[in-house]
């Protein structure tokens, strides 16, 4: 079985949905994706600096 990715909805402004299209584009990724790897940066950055976050 493959992986389940749970619904969310996320509310940010349109200049930054824009901006992370344009970046999605530019990275041969969808926007979802693009998203994903940014928040998977962000938590990986978190951890390094605070540890891990337990799940």
């Amino acid at each position: 079985m493959g992986n389940y990715y749970a619904p969310f909805s996320l509310r940010i402004s349109e200049t930054l949905i824009t901006k992370m299209k344009i970046i999605a584009i530019e990275n041969k990724r969808s926007t979802n994706k693009e998203m994903e790897y940014a928040l998977e940066k962000y938590v990986n950055e978190y951890e390094k600096a605070h540890g891990e976050v337990p799940v």
